[in-house]
């Protein structure tokens, strides 16, 4: 059964997500199924995506939700652990990744406030796995008032990863940007209607060899890859 499916046939605990947003899940999270994976989810709501996500990634999951509302604790189930706590306290954050952590993925779906998503993004990202998915959701508060936002708002998530964007490319700049551990540990950013997403990896020695014609040539332009 597909992740869409289970959604649409759920008689447990209320899921709240948009329709489209299904398709990002499964291409980006279907690689840990049925694997041992620690997933961390920021903002429980009623408890029933936590569920989902056990009945998705399948009987090897630990699921991990974290939210500011006490109440939460009571979804704990077999394979689901909640801690409380507010997703930009970085002491918070730490007891966590001490308890769960490192992390094979993660999905922001907590307070939609970019000063939170920033927060976190920064404490956690480097807490995933060499492969790890972060993933944050509902962008289109980035553009509403009542939720700090608005359109190309300093400080916004959305302003947020355009910076990380140049942050990716940071070796092509000709020393404009030094490269940092996000330039280094970042294989690609996918951005949809209202998600980001950012998987990690270990970057190879990147070269540009033409190939073809009576003769190889190999010029090439390089990038070192920096521990």
């Amino acid at each position: 059964m597909s992740l869409w499916s289970d959604f649409l046939t759920n008689e447990d605990r209320v899921v709240w997500k948009w329709t489209h947003y299904f398709p990002a899940y499964e291409r980006h999270f279907q690689k840990f199924v049925n694997q041992s994976v620690t997933f961390l989810e920021i903002g429980c709501g009623e408890g029933g995506s936590l569920q989902m996500w056990k009945r998705y990634f399948g009987p090897l999951a630990r699921i991990v939700g974290i939210d500011v509302n006490p109440p939460c604790k009571g979804y704990e189930d077999e394979q689901i652990q909640v801690r409380i706590g507010n997703q930009a306290d970085l002491a918070f954050l730490q007891s966590v990744v001490d308890e769960f952590g490192p992390f094979d993925a993660v999905l922001d779906d907590g307070s939609h406030r970019s000063a939170h998503m920033i927060a976190s993004f920064q404490f956690l990202y480097p807490h995933l796995q060499r492969n790890g998915v972060y993933m944050v959701e509902d962008l289109h508060a980035c553009y509403w008032p009542e939720f700090e936002g608005g359109f190309r708002k300093d400080g916004s998530f959305i302003e947020f990863c355009k910076g990380k964007i140049d942050e990716l490319h940071a070796d092509w700049t000709k020393g404009a940007l030094p490269p940092t551990a996000f330039t280094q540990s970042t294989l690609s950013m996918h951005v949809y209607d209202s998600i980001a997403v950012f998987e990690r990896g270990q970057h190879v020695y990147k070269h540009a060899p033409k190939i073809g014609g009576q003769k190889p040539s190999f010029a090439f332009f390089k990038r070192r890859n920096e521990k």
